[in-house]
């Protein structure tokens, strides 16, 4: 059977979503997910943002040990440049250059004729070729692009050695059976030896069935982002894809080389690094995406789960086995059940975990998967940046004002506050703003969740802070709501002193044109 080669570009492209800027370490923990997965490209990044970029793509190279890692770029010279030197010493390494082809974008973006277009495609594709063996070319708004100058332009690429050529539907335009009929033209223009890939945004909520119909057409390759993360709408949805894929083989008649136990994994692991919440009934890897309420469908499942579900929740790693671990358990139980959730731990981090483990064991009776998960992820999100809670005491009732009184280390430097609020939360975040000096930051989203049952249930923080146009967010778990609210603003603050040091004076802001600055197909 033929097979589709999967692109990862949550590095990138996911990255975009305001307020998900990752640090090098999160990038590294995601991309070793995604390694071991299977996929079969990580765009790691846009490396001619900054100096800052161009270093966590090199990052991302030196433990990426199987996939190929794509960095991103335009046309321009700097652009290339950049690109190569951040992933020169990977294993496989993949130019990913791109530029616009539909007029629309020509005369008000670029500025340029199309005969310029073809000559930039030429020049830029050709300098790609002579420092990289496997180049990819896009033409960014393929979909609102004239086909006939498309194929060409996209000719063009493949006779300056481009190797795959991506057609994307950059604002999420196109219909299904339009972009079917172009990728079939430009497939049967340019010859089998040439991978011809789709690259779909969700504006229309059409990308993952526009990135299958494509499939249909003969592309052989699907870029996206795990929970469809990305630019505006987002990305063609790649656990969707995949699942599609393996569960109806025979109207594809090709499959992925992703092992799929490891997709709600990964899911996890990018909500938690995003802070961006899975929406409860998201296909695949949402919470309810095999939970059955209604009687009927109830009788149904137990007599044959067959009746209502049309995949094995196991394929793509799920578990009916939730309670497997507590107060007694011990270091190797602990981490064969983390492998078995797809997160393998080396020795330093299994000493780490196990104490995790243990602590959690005196708050909770009861540990659940998803406890695990926040201590194989959680606990480090909020680990290793300039500011760090160090303690915190607060209180609050209907006949006393709240208040909260938190000691924080700055740059290893300790400092304590008092502050009051209108609630324990609110009084925390409010010194913990006091102890760091920040300045105007705006609170833009709390939200907070039970990750397990029970009342002692570990409560899951994701919050986005907004200060002067630059968003960032923050997340954390733990048993006590503002510990975990502390702990989440405090992993914001670190977010957004990070991005301000990867992108200088102008890091990118909410209402500034992002593809401008860090690149987009």
């Amino acid at each position: 059977m033929d097979w589709v080669r999967i692109f990862d570009t949550t590095l990138r492209d996911g990255e975009q979503s305001p307020g998900a800027t990752m640090t090098p370490d999160e990038k590294i923990r995601l991309a070793r997910k995604l390694d071991g997965m299977g996929v079969d490209v990580i765009e790691a990044g846009f490396p001619a943002a900054s100096v800052g970029e161009l270093s966590s793509v090199q990052q991302v190279c030196a433990v990426v040990q199987h996939a190929k890692v794509a960095a991103l770029c335009r046309t321009r010279t700097g652009d290339i440049r950049a690109a190569w030197d951040a992933i020169k010493d990977a294993k496989h390494p993949r130019l990913h250059v791109f530029i616009a082809t539909s007029d629309i974008h020509l005369e008000h973006k670029l500025q340029m004729t199309r005969e310029q277009v073809l000559e930039e495609i030429r020049r830029g594709v050709s300098y790609c070729r002579e420092l990289c063996a496997d180049v990819e070319f896009s033409a960014e708004d393929a979909t609102r692009s004239d086909l006939d100058f498309l194929v060409t332009a996209l000719k063009v690429a493949v006779e300056c050695g481009a190797t795959t050529l991506n057609v994307p539907d950059t604002v999420g335009y196109t219909l299904p059976h339009e972009y079917e009929h172009t990728i079939r033209t430009i497939v049967n223009a340019v010859g089998p030896d040439i991978i011809v890939s789709s690259h779909c945004h969700d504006d229309l909520g059409l990308a993952v069935a526009n990135s299958l119909a494509a499939i249909r057409g003969g592309a052989r390759q699907v870029e996206g982002c795990m929970n469809g993360i990305g630019e505006r709408a987002g990305n063609a949805a790649l656990e969707e894809v995949i699942m599609a894929l393996k569960t109806r083989p025979t109207e594809f008649g090709v499959q992925s080389r992703v092992d799929t136990k490891q997709l709600v994994g990964i899911s996890r692991m990018v909500r938690d690094v995003t802070g961006i919440v899975v929406q409860p009934n998201k296909a695949i890897v949402g919470r309810n995406a095999f939970a059955h309420e209604a009687g009927i469908h109830q009788h149904g499942v137990l007599a044959s789960a067959r009746t209502y579900e049309i995949m094995d929740p196991v394929d793509v790693g799920w578990t009916t086995n939730q309670l497997v671990l507590g107060k007694h358990s011990g270091k190797h139980a602990l981490k064969a059940r983390l492998e078995s959730l797809g997160f393998p731990m080396d020795e330093a981090s299994m000493v780490e975990a196990f104490v995790r483990f243990k602590a959690l064991c005196d708050r909770k009776k009861e540990i659940y998967d998803e406890d695990l998960v926040a201590i194989a992820i959680g606990d480090k999100l909020v680990q290793g940046g300039k500011i760090e809670l160090e303690s915190i005491r607060f209180e609050s009732g209907t006949d006393v004002a709240a208040s909260a009184t938190v000691t924080v280390r700055v740059l290893g430097r300790a400092t304590r506050a008092m502050a009051t609020g209108d609630g324990p939360v609110n009084a925390a975040l409010e010194a913990i703003r006091m102890c760091t000096g920040v300045g105007d930051v705006v609170l833009e989203d709390y939200r907070i969740a039970a990750i397990s049952v029970g009342t002692d249930a570990q409560g899951q923080v994701n919050l986005r802070i907004n200060a002067e146009g630059v968003v960032a967010s923050g997340q954390a778990t733990h048993t006590d709501v503002v510990v975990a609210s502390a702990q989440a603003y405090i992993h914001a603050l670190n977010h957004l002193a990070f991005q301000r040091e990867r992108f200088g004076q102008n890091p990118p802001r909410v209402d500034s044109d992002v593809l401008a600055a860090r690149g987009a197909v």
